[in-house]
């Protein structure tokens, strides 16, 4: 018995790293008319996020250095890294190992001073920086946004400046009541609505 419910735990965690195809309409949790309804649909049509299961998103759970990692990979195209097991702490065969490969040598996403992926969640400045440092892999021009329009702009780590500026000069990421919050974690609804916004301007 503790084998078995040992197995249905496994496959549990298993389902909600890799994720599961579906259409946001297939998710209970993803209400009609939601502000991030739309962002779901494409994200999911284009293939960068899936759901948690086959009928839910996880909206309002955090994002996560992995879940970066592997949708920028997709968006990429799933790219094959040149080496596998740049860290450490990163399984070759694990759900996002060979996205977490690509994004180091595409100098996406570095390890800790330790050489470690060290998963766990995203900051607004975390993210910022590994978008625009997605943006320098595709070879554009990072934009100069004003961090200075908001109060809390002295909160921006120095590192992620230069990334907080792009983020906010392509209008991916917008201030709430004049503030940045470059320290609050970010939503899976949010990264759909960043993603829509890299899409659309990409398309031009």
């Amino acid at each position: 018995m503790k084998r078995r419910f040992a197995a249905l735990t496994c496959a549990l965690t298993l389902c909600a790293g890799l994720a599961l195809p579906a259409a946001a309409a297939d998710f209970t949790d993803v209400p009609a008319g939601a502000w991030y309804e739309s962002a779901v649909e494409e994200a999911v049509e284009q293939g960068w996020m899936t759901g948690v299961s086959d009928t839910l998103f996880s909206p309002n759970a955090t994002v996560t250095r992995s879940t970066v990692a592997m949708v920028l990979w997709r968006m990429e195209g799933e790219p094959t890294p040149v080496w596998r097991g740049h860290f450490p702490d990163v399984q070759i065969n694990s759900w996002y190992g060979i996205a977490a490969d690509w994004a180091c040598e595409a100098r996406i996403i570095n390890g800790t001073d330790q050489g470690t992926f060290s998963d766990g969640v995203v900051t607004r400045q975390e993210l910022a920086v590994m978008l625009s440092r997605y943006d320098e892999y595709k070879g554009l021009t990072l934009a100069e946004g004003s961090l200075n329009l908001y109060s809390d702009a002295n909160q921006v780590a120095s590192w992620a400046q230069e990334g907080m500026a792009h983020a906010i000069g392509m209008g991916w990421m917008e201030g709430d009541g004049g503030k940045l919050s470059p320290k609050s974690t970010t939503t899976r609804a949010q990264l759909a609505v960043i993603l829509q916004r890299m899409h659309t301007q990409a398309m031009g």
